[in-house]
């Protein structure tokens, strides 16, 4: 019996944990293949067609499903097809009674995929096996004792510049209606001090991006004991990054991170989702606004916690208005990252079961984005859209954050800016059109002249050689050089006459010289009143 585990990932640098866990856990001859959803999907048929396995097995996630239906569709079945992962978990039959696959493995499948084995090796009884859906119905639940679990770290190889995926429990003690981790209520943890042991050893074999899959790592009691033994241990230029309730969150134990952690060696992400209490109460989401305000300020004021923040656009009872007033609250905050998000209707989930009391019209196809509810048409979407493409190019890029800062100090409503913003054609251009673009946008704006020096002044310190010019304010060669020469005879620039004119531009606004120099592996950008 020889079996072959497939990762689809959603890139190169994300390993799947998942089949390597199931291959630690079994004695049978196993092997992994990994593909991205960006390689040929003929390539990975030939693969699996020319290959000589009893069973193939597919790690199925959102990101993955519509390849690997592709995949199934093309593949010879003369094989035995085991599916697992959470997009398969709760619409099992959707592939098995459509003779896609053999068997679904529901949630964990660790003890589940050997014993599927061992029953077709003919050494185990079909009903014995947790966790699995086969041709005529299921067995039963049962969740996997992690303390009989063998971790898989030693199979992940070659990890500079990949993102290694840890897990310190199972389960979410929340039941957030449109999340499929509050399907395992139950939440179980792993020995930390097994986890310190397998950190230590991923160092060693360079890795230096570590992602706790775990829900809500503040769940865990042992939360700051782990935490500071990454904070004593890690190397140079290393990543820890969690996923935190924020409003759980001690301030002790931000006090305490600020005051130990090097800066960015821990990354919280939290969803605040939404400031609407009923849409939060709707999904099964208790929050405290005002203590996880307080928190991520806390964070953000000391700059030494990286910070990503989550909303969700679509929950129940949050329409338009109030998702625009979720937004602001959120902007309000000036966060270093906002990710403006989209419901999902994921199979199993409370909400997908009781869509139509919400009305929910959404894509049958993964990832199952909402088009409607109740609360919000299908314009309304649109026009978050709008929002979030401008915010994600202008804001969370990071190309023009000074600038940005004064578009917030300035706009009193922001989700309406990058929403007008969002209907222009800014993108897939060059990085000169995206800046113009916004520039040209503000031009009409009271804060128009503070924006546009500071706009260029970002667009100028984004380059290391002479970047193209896109404002109006052009000086040609011969006004360029008097410029310089006058500037350069008053001492005011520091270098010889030749390279200020061979390597220098200047933009003149209103009172003001910008003057960018670009030499090799050094430039300047200096800002000079005339007269």
């Amino acid at each position: 019996m020889k079996a072959l585990l497939i990762g689809i990932n959603a890139k190169y640098i994300h390993p799947n944990l998942a089949i390597r866990l199931l291959k630690k856990n079994t004695t049978y001859d196993t092997d992994i293949k990994e593909f991205t959803i960006k390689d040929d999907i003929s390539n990975i048929v030939d693969y699996i067609n020319n290959s000589n396995y009893d069973v193939i097995a597919f790690s199925c996630y959102i990101w993955n499903i519509e390849i690997i239906k592709n995949i199934l569709n093309k593949m010879n079945h003369n094989k035995v097809i085991v599916l697992g992962g959470p997009e398969v978990s709760y619409n099992a039959y959707d592939y098995i009674d459509n003779n896609i696959c053999d068997y679904v493995i529901k949630n964990e499948g660790e003890e589940a995929f050997h014993l599927l084995l061992s029953y077709l090796d003919n050494k185990y009884e079909l009903d014995k096996i947790p966790n699995l859906y086969y041709k005529h119905g299921f067995t039963y639940d049962k969740l996997v004792d992690l303390s009989k679990i063998k971790m898989a770290y030693d199979l992940l190889d070659d990890l500079h510049n990949k993102v290694v995926y840890l897990e310190t429990s199972r389960g979410c003690p929340y039941k957030c209606g449109y999340c499929m981790a509050s399907l395992d209520n139950k939440i179980r943890f792993f020995d930390v001090e097994e986890i310190k042991k397998q950190i230590i050893y991923l160092q060693s074999k360079g890795a230096r991006v570590f992602k706790f899959l775990d829900r809500t790592f503040n769940a865990n009691k042992k939360f700051i004991d782990l935490i500071d033994f990454i904070i004593e241990n890690h190397k140079e230029n290393e990543s820890y990054q969690f996923e935190i309730t924020g409003d759980l969150l001690k301030p002790e134990y931000i006090d305490y991170i600020n005051k130990k952690a090097p800066k960015n060696l821990i990354r919280f992400e939290i969803g605040i989702q939404s400031t609407n209490i009923e849409a939060n109460l709707a999904v099964g989401r208790i929050q405290n606004n005002k203590l996880l305000f307080s928190n991520i300020i806390k964070i953000q004021d000391a700059n030494i916690i990286d910070l990503h923040l989550d909303l969700i656009a679509g929950l129940p009872k949050e329409d338009y208005s109030s998702f625009m007033k979720t937004f602001n609250d959120c902007v309000s905050l000036r966060p270093k990252e906002l990710q403006l998000g989209f419901l999902k209707l994921l199979h199993g989930t409370r909400l997908y079961n009781e869509a139509t009391l919400y009305g929910y019209i959404w894509d049958k196809n993964a990832p199952y984005e909402i088009v409607s509810n109740d609360y919000l048409s299908e314009k309304d979407i649109e026009n978050i859209h709008y929002a979030e493409d401008s915010f994600e190019s202008y804001y969370n890029s990071y190309l023009m954050r000074n600038t940005m800062m004064i578009v917030l100090d300035n706009e009193k409503n922001p989700f309406l800016f990058f929403n007008e913003l969002g209907k222009k054609d800014f993108k897939h251009k060059t990085l000169e059109h995206l800046f113009k673009t916004i520039d040209d946008f503000v031009k009409v704006k009271s804060y128009y002249k503070e924006f546009h020096k500071s706009i260029i002044i970002d667009y100028l310190n984004h380059y290391n050689l002479k970047p193209k010019a896109w404002w109006d304010e052009a000086l040609n060669s011969k006004d360029k050089n008097k410029v310089i020469r006058v500037l350069f005879e008053k001492g005011l620039l520091n270098d010889t006459l030749d390279n200020l004119y061979k390597y220098s531009m200047v933009i003149p606004l209103l009172d003001t010289y910008i003057i960018a120099i670009y030499k090799a592996n050094e430039k300047k950008i200096i800002e000079i009143k005339k007269g």
